[in-house]
This record gives C-alpha cells, sequence and structure tokens, in this order.
C-alpha cells in the first residue's frame, strides 16, 4: 500500500430503487474501498428485494397479496418497520399513512388528468392505517385492495442500514446517497464538512443552497420530482390520504437530522401539513431549509 493512495476519496455509482445512487468513502487502498463501498451496495439491495412493491415475492408484496384473506407473520425487521410506521402515523395524526399508496391508482403523472371524485372515494375506502391490525408480530390488511408500501421511507432506511454496515467495517470519511437521501459517516480526511447542494425546484440544474454536513442524515422531499401541470397548477406525487389529493404549499422540504429516515419522514410530514409544516419543522429543532408555494425561504441552520 503506497501512502499516496490512503488519501483518495473513492467514489461508487450504482442504480437501486429505480434511481442513481453513490457510495463516497475513504479507505487505505482502492481494493479495500471497493470491498467496503460493496457491501454497502449490497445491504441496498436486500432491502430492495424484500421490501419493494414492485417484486412479487418481496415481503411487501406478499402481505398486500393477503389483503382481505389471512395475516403474514413478519420477522423481527419487518415488524420494527411497521412498528416505526405505526408510529409515524401517529406522530402525524395520520397523514403518514403507508396504506395510502393506492392512491397513486388515480394519479397518472406521466399523463396530466384530474381523477373522477368517485375514484378517489372508492380508493380512500381502502386507506387508513388504523383499520390494519398488527398483533403476536403478525399484520393483516382487513379489506382486499388495501395495501401497504414502505415507499415513504424505504430509501432513508437503505441509506441509514448501508452507513452502519460501512461504520462497523471502520469507514470514518463519505456518505451514502440513495438519489438525495444521504447518511454521512464522517467529515473529509481534512475534516472540512461535504458540501451539498439543494436542487432549485424550479429550476432542475440550479441549486438554491449548499448544506455543510459532517455526520447523520439529509433528505428532501419536493413537488418537482413527480408531476404534472394542468390549467396552470401544479400536481405532485405527495397525497394527502384524507383527500386523496396532492398537496400544494410547499415547493420543496429539505431536514439534517441524526438518522437519514428521520429526516425523510420530518421532510415529508411537512409537505403533508401544508401550511402547518412550518411550525412542526421548527418545533423538530432539526436544522432545515424549505421552499414555500411562493418562493419564500424558511431555514435553519444552527453553526457546524
Amino acid at each position: 500500500m503506497h501512502a499516496s493512495s490512503s488519501l483518495a476519496v473513492q467514489r461508487y455509482p450504482f442504480r437501486a430503487m429505480g434511481s442513481a445512487c453513490e457510495v463516497v468513502l475513504v479507505a487505505s487502498s482502492a481494493q479495500d474501498a471497493q470491498r467496503l463501498a460493496q457491501s454497502a451496495i449490497d445491504e441496498v439491495l436486500r432491502i430492495e428485494r424484500k421490501y419493494s412493491r414492485y417484486t412479487a415475492d418481496s415481503i411487501v408484496a406478499k402481505i398486500n397479496q393477503k389483503a382481505g384473506l389471512n395475516a403474514v407473520v413478519c420477522d423481527d425487521e419487518t415488524w420494527a418497520l411497521l412498528q416505526y410506521a405505526s408510529k409515524l402515523h401517529e406522530q402525524s395524526n395520520g397523514l403518514f399513512d403507508i396504506t395510502s399508496g393506492v392512491l397513486r391508482a388515480a394519479w397518472n403523472f406521466k399523463v396530466p388528468a384530474i381523477p373522477s371524485a368517485e375514484m378517489l372515494d372508492e380508493l380512500r375506502a381502502k386507506v387508513g392505517w388504523q383499520k390494519v391490525v398488527l398483533k403476536n408480530q403478525s399484520i393483516a390488511l382487513p379489506i382486499a385492495g388495501m395495501e401497504i408500501d414502505l415507499g415513504g421511507f424505504g430509501k432513508e432506511y437503505a441509506a441509514d442500514r448501508a452507513a452502519q454496515v460501512l461504520q462497523t467495517q471502520g469507514v470514518a470519511s463519505g456518505y451514502v446517497n440513495l438519489a438525495g437521501d444521504m447518511r454521512f459517516l464522517g467529515p473529509k480526511l481534512t475534516g472540512e464538512p461535504w458540501m451539498i447542494g439543494i436542487q432549485d425546484p424550479r429550476h432542475p440544474d440550479q441549486v438554491v443552497a449548499t448544506l455543510p454536513m459532517v455526520q447523520g442524515g439529509l433528505a428532501t422531499s419536493g413537488d418537482y420530482e413527480r408531476y404534472f401541470e394542468l390549467n396552470g397548477e401544479r400536481y405532485c406525487h405527495v397525497l394527502n390520504p384524507f383527500t386523496g389529493w396532492p398537496v400544494k404549499y410547499w415547493r420543496t422540504v429539505s431536514v439534517t437530522a441524526p438518522a437519514a429516515v428521520v429526516a425523510g419522514c420530518t421532510s415529508t410530514m411537512a409537505m403533508l401539513m401544508e401550511q402547518e409544516g412550518l411550525s412542526f419543522l421548527q418545533a423538530t429543532g432539526f436544522d432545515f431549509l424549505a421552499i414555500d408555494h411562493a418562493g419564500n425561504v424558511h431555514m435553519r441552520q444552527q453553526a457546524a
């Protein structure tokens, strides 16, 4: 091993969860870095296989296939995630609801079209985490056609888990980036923070701010990832589970928190709370940067 190679930042791009992802780390040799990065990537891919709603043999698909029929027994990891979903549902007064994915059937963001009230009513009848039966480490969806979808925090959970895999192997500099949901393992070798640009929600090639990150998680929710415009109105993919309609108040909300999964759920909850989202963000104590529908910037950044 040469001393010079010990200082290189190694970047490993890969694809997972339908997105461009990257592991960035510092290791004593390129060979070490490659092995470490692969262990993190393998963990992300394991979580994707296990929890993707697109994979017929994932645990999520099995639970959804049994909707209206019978309960599915869960392993410890899945049970812990379902308990977390319960906590989020409670904390958000029902706005963060992992059964609300069925509403996507009404909104195709590739085609600008407003669904009928009848269609939304029919789908809304299948939404409601409070209807789900959780007991003896098993889950039952009581209504045929009900579904769960861990997409609301799955990427962030995977970022945290991949970072933990690296941490246990001694990586102390770098980060895991899953399409903007990020978990940091420590500063650059110089001790300086990683400088992370936050995309302008109306100008994809521009950044509105650059956040210094050393530890913890960073996640962003916005109205610009999947949306359509119709008659001058923007309809985005973040759907209110009570109304079935897209939220309108925030263009983007970025949050930093001790873990990516906490940052992600906080930013999504703020989007769902619309105008109440600002006081919610302020109450969390986390740093955030949010842009409302009128383009006003709201932020809190503590000194690094």
